[in-house]
Formats: C-alpha cells, sequence, structure tokens
C-alpha cells in the first residue's frame, strides 16, 4: 500500500511537471529577421527575438546536418559574431560545445539574438549569397532553442537591394511574401528559401498548385516543362493514390555545370547545367532529376526508414534502408518517365544497362554489401577517396538494381496482377498514414514477400546483405530480355589506372583493384613519365600492339623521385551492357513486359 502510494504521488508530480514545462513552453515566442547587408561578401545577418522564457539558461543550436544529406557538415562553422541581449543590455551567453551557445537568461523573460552566417558554398544542401540572389539551406541559418523543437517562428526576409521575389513552401503570413510561418523546426529546417529575381511560373497537377524557381537563366522552355513536370507528378501520384501537398516548390539552381537535387517535405532544391535543356539528352536527365526528387516527397520524406525522424540534428542517425529509400527513387526517376510516356522502352532499357554497367564496373560491389553502404553513408558515400571504388558501392546504383528486380520479381509471381508500386503504395498507406512512424527493415521485406507471394529470406542473403553476384538475366528474363557485354570479345590489355593531365604531366587518380596496375604497384598521385623509356603521350596508344601477359617497364615520378616498375599487363576487366529482347517470349513474359514497361 505505501508503494503503491508513492507511486501515486510521484505520478502526480511528473504530470504537474510536464504541464507545467508544456505551458511555459507554450508561451514562448520565436521570430527571425534576416537581412543581407553585406550580400555582395555573402554574409546573412540573422536576428532572432523569444519571448515568454521562465528559464535561468537558454541552449540555442545549430543543427550539425541536413536531412536527406548523410554527412556531417558543422553548419556552425559559418558563424560568427554572436550576441546576446534582453532590453538592450548583452547577456552571457558563452559558446559551450561545437554547435551550442548558452544564453544567461535569470530574471529574463525575452531575449534578442544576432548573428551572422557567412554562405559561400554551393551545392543544393548549403546556403549562398551573393549580390544578385541569396540561397538559405535553413539547416545551416536558423539556431533552435534546445528541447523546443515543436515550437512555431515566424521569418522575415528584408530583401538585398533590388531583389524582389521569395520562393518557399512556408506560409505567409497576412498576405506578406516576404513573412513566412512554420508550425514547427523539422518544417522549418525542411523549407530552403530563395530570394532574389527568379523567374517563376507554374502549374497545376493533381490537385496541387506547382511553383517552379529558375535561377541564373538557361535556355529552358518553360511551356514545354509545365506539360512534361505535370505528367511526371500525375504518375507519381498515382503511384500512392494521394499527393499530401497544396504547394509544393521547385528551386532550380542553373549553373555553366549543375547537378544534384535535395529533397523536402514540400519542395526541392535541384542543380542543372543552364545550357543544356536544349538537347534531348540533357533534357530528359533534367526531367530524371525532376522525377527522383520529386518521388522523394512521399518515399523517404513520408514513407521512411524508422530512424530518420524525429530527427536528432546533433548526431548521425543510421539506417541500414537507404537502398529503399535513395535506391528506389533512383530506380523510380527513369520508370516514370517511361510510364508518364516521356521517354521510350529502348531509352528506358538503355538506362538498365547503363545502371548495371556501372555497377559491374564498380570493384567494390564485391566488398561491400548493399545494407553495410546504406549504414556507412555518413563516412564513406559523402566522403569519397581515390580507393572508394574499390571498397563500396553505391546504394543508389545497387539499390535501384534491386529495386528492378523486385519490381519483375512481383510482376511474375503475380501473373501482372501487382508490381512494385503496389508495395510502395501499401507501405506509404500502413506506415505513414495509419500507424504514423516509419518502417523497420523486416517490416518492408514482410511487404515485398506480401505482394510477391513468396519468402525473400535467399534473396535478402544473396543480395541485400551478401555479395552473390547479380543474376540481372533471370530477373530480365522474366519480361523476355537479357543482358549482353559488348566487350566480351575483347582481349585489350590494360593497366587498370585512372590518369589526369595536370599542366602536362599524367597524374594517377585511380588504380583498380586487381588490375595489372594495383598488382605491381603503381600509385595514385604516381607521375607516369615513360613506357618501356619512352616519353608518355597516350597510354592507350602506346600500349597498341600489346597484349594480355606481356612484360612492360613504367616509369614514374612518385614524391619527385623517379623509379622503374615492371608490369605485366592483365586484360581490360570493364564492361559494357546493353539489354536485348530473348528469341520467341512467351505469353507469360509478354505480360510482364507490358505491366513493367506500360506498353
Amino acid at each position: 500500500m505505501k508503494s503503491f502510494k508513492f507511486a501515486t504521488l510521484f505520478s502526480i508530480l511528473l504530470f504537474f511537471m510536464d504541464t507545467t514545462i508544456s505551458n511555459a513552453a507554450g508561451t514562448v515566442q520565436i521570430s527571425y529577421t534576416v537581412t543581407f547587408p553585406e550580400a555582395q561578401a555573402h554574409y546573412a545577418d540573422i536576428e532572432m527575438n523569444i519571448s515568454g522564457l521562465k528559464q535561468n539558461s537558454l541552449d540555442l543550436k545549430m543543427p550539425v546536418w541536413t536531412p536527406g544529406s548523410y554527412l556531417i557538415r558543422e553548419f556552425a562553422k559559418n558563424v560568427e559574431s554572436f550576441s546576446a541581449a534582453s532590453d538592450g543590455r548583452l547577456l552571457q551567453a558563452p559558446k559551450i560545445s561545437k554547435n551550442c551557445w548558452q544564453i544567461h537568461t535569470e530574471g529574463v523573460s525575452s531575449v534578442t539574438v544576432k548573428y551572422r552566417v557567412y554562405c559561400f558554398e554551393i551545392s543544393v544542401r548549403t546556403s549562398f549569397v551573393d549580390a544578385s540572389h541569396g540561397f538559405l539551406s535553413t539547416t545551416g541559418i536558423f539556431m533552435y532553442p534546445d528541447k523546443m523543437l515543436h515550437q512555431p517562428s515566424t521569418i522575415h526576409i528584408v530583401p538585398y537591394k533590388g531583389w524582389t521575389k521569395i520562393s518557399t513552401s512556408l506560409e505567409e503570413v497576412n498576405g506578406d511574401p516576404f513573412t513566412r510561418r512554420a508550425p514547427d523546426f523539422d518544417i522549418l529546417f525542411d523549407s530552403p528559401i530563395e530570394v532574389g529575381n527568379q523567374d517563376i511560373f507554374g502549374f497545376d497537377a493533381a490537385g496541387v498548385k506547382y511553383e517552379v524557381c529558375m535561377v541564373g537563366g538557361g535556355n529552358y522552355d518553360k511551356e514545354r516543362l509545365k506539360i512534361d513536370m505535370a505528367k511526371i507528378v500525375a504518375q507519381e501520384t498515382a503511384v500512392y493514390g494521394e499527393n499530401p501537398n497544396k504547394h509544393y516548390v521547385f528551386i532550380v539552381h542553373n549553373f555553366f555545370r549543375g547537378g544534384g537535387g535535395l529533397e523536402h517535405l514540400s519542395s526541392t532544391t535541384l542543380g542543372a547545367s543552364r545550357d543544356n535543356y536544349a538537347t534531348e539528352n540533357g533534357y530528359r536527365n533534367f526531367l530524371s532529376l525532376v522525377a527522383h526528387e520529386h518521388f522523394h516527397l512521399w518515399n523517404v520524406k513520408r514513407l521512411r526508414p524508422i530512424v530518420l525522424g524525429p530527427f536528432d540534428y546533433d548526431n548521425e542517425s543510421y539506417t541500414t534502408d537507404l537502398w529503399i529509400a535513395e535506391g528506389f527513387t533512383a530506380y523510380y526517376q527513369n520508370i516514370i518517365l517511361r510510364h508518364a510516356g516521356l521517354t521510350t522502352p529502348e531509352v528506358y532499357l538503355d538506362a538498365v544497362a547503363g545502371e548495371i554497367t556501372t555497377i559491374e564496373n564498380t570493384p567494390g560491389a564485391k566488398i561491400q554489401p548493399l545494407a553495410e553502404s546504406s549504414f556507412d553513408a555518413w563516412i564513406k558515400a559523402y566522403r569519397p577517396n581515390e580507393n572508394s571504388t574499390n571498397t563500396g558501392i553505391s546504394y543508389y546504383d545497387k539499390g535501384a538494381a534491386v529495386a528492378m528486380m523486385l519490381d519483375l520479381e512481383i510482376i511474375n509471381d503475380s501473373k501482372g496482377q501487382y508490381a512494385l508500386d503496389d508495395v510502395m503504395k501499401y507501405m506509404y498507406n500502413t506506415y505513414y498514414k495509419l500507424k504514423k512512424r516509419g518502417y523497420t527493415d523486416a517490416e518492408f521485406k514482410q511487404a515485398f514477400e506480401k505482394f510477391a507471394g513468396k519468402n525473400l529470406d535467399d534473396f535478402y542473403s544473396k543480395y541485400i546483405y551478401g555479395l552473390t553476384p547479380i543474376g540481372y538475366d533471370q530477373y530480365l528474363g522474366y519480361a523476355g530480355y537479357k543482358i549482353t557485354d559488348e566487350l566480351a570479345a575483347t582481349n585489350d590489355p590494360s593497366l587498370g589506372i585512372g590518369l589526369a593531365n595536370n599542366n602536362g604531366k599524367k597524374i594517377v587518380l585511380t588504380v583498380a583493384r586487381g588490375s595489372a596496375g594495383w598488382i605491381d604497384g603503381i600509385n595514385v598521385n604516381d607521375e607516369l613519365t615513360a613506357i618501356d623509356g619512352q616519353p608518355i603521350t597516350d597510354v592507350a596508344t602506346m600500349l597498341n600492339g600489346k597484349k594480355p601477359g606481356d612484360k612492360i617497364a613504367v616509369t614514374v615520378n612518385r614524391d619527385a623521385l623517379p623509379m622503374v616498375l615492371p608490369v605485366t599487363l592483365l586484360r581490360n576487366a570493364r564492361v559494357k551492357y546493353k539489354v536485348e529482347e530473348l528469341p520467341g517470349a512467351t505469353p507469360q513474359q509478354l505480360l510482364v513486359r507490358k505491366k513493367w514497361l506500360k506498353l
């Protein structure tokens, strides 16, 4: 009885403590004002106002990474001139960790914090400001009060001189386009902001208003983009049965050479090459990027691995399932274009062949399992070095191949009744909508098995957790196709090295595992100067007339010291695949083909 009374009393005390903290937090008001007094020098100035405080100290933090990009980027490194004041009086605000400032707030109910952020890194995941425009990747711009991620905030942008437009998925406040509201910090950190004089156009698709914001010019055709992007939206919405947005924004940065994308809940940032829209290949590549990042609004932003939310902005979030989150999205970026009628079956199958070629020309595919590739993204995928292709495999590339294999398996085993689309829709409805949480690896596997109608332990053991060579012909054979290596009959010798021309010097960039260069000791950063005593011109030309097994003398400068390496040439192990039809396709194979390629 005593124990019961104590437990009851303790529970009551906890209840009142939680209620008091909740009420206190509920009174907190947070707002930001962003100005650009030195945009030409790449600075954004932030004023953060916090009121309704009741604690003796307040920890302000800057995220160390941005969701969707699995690397600790240390955004606090760009912060300077941090200060905190209340009613004009400076407060003590020491920095207590790499990304945290502790403000002494005893007897203080409101605080004004000021700091500057240097913004000069061009990418889809980092902020860039100059006199022409400002791109605010919000995880690297806005600090948040510790333990208050659920708090709403308002953001007021004061444009630099001559800037007239703003593009973001954050909602306007009182009809003011330069004042926006974030319902919590997860939304704020998932809503990049573009401000400047961007070219803005839009279209409606799947009941959603889409805005496209083009920065940096380009030879794009707005009317063509409106039609084709709408087709992508409609096709992807059909996979899941609904589009959860009311408003979605594409922020496109056009560079001389650009690429990449980063997904967000109701927007995406894309990098593109401004003069590539006029070629069919360049235009198709852009549409593929659009399809990839837009597909993420379901796959990973809502249908997600269980550890990817709620987010810990201080630490890595490890998952073995990026092969689903990213690899499957890489698969859909091409199949969606086919299903939307934006590419021919032949063009799509060429993309499949290219994907297989990339995987099979990566020595690391024989070293690193797919699940491990996902887990190690934080330390490997975003930190490649000269040996990366020898030690690892991309969860994008192999994940896309596995998605294709599972799609064909499901279509074949269900005799055309189901496809991978049905798995994605089922998982979205079950875990995002019904259970309101992320999925585990085992739960996704169960969904595959549900629609394939078979146990997939062997598949997982071979291709997800193991290193079994992929049986492409088995899976493509379901649709009446096979792969053929166009280089299979060649017997050309090779050193197995990649070279760069540095002011006329031939510098080794890569050495392929198992190649002649690998076995006989050619190193990255060696300068090749001669083969068999003849000064280096073009290596491939100098190997003409040689055959595998021949011995040559390769002269290199290593750390400015000359040395001669005896090398035994090996056959060039590179492959180049194409997808071909099998003769005499059966009715079952034609059924799978029709379902898979939407013929």
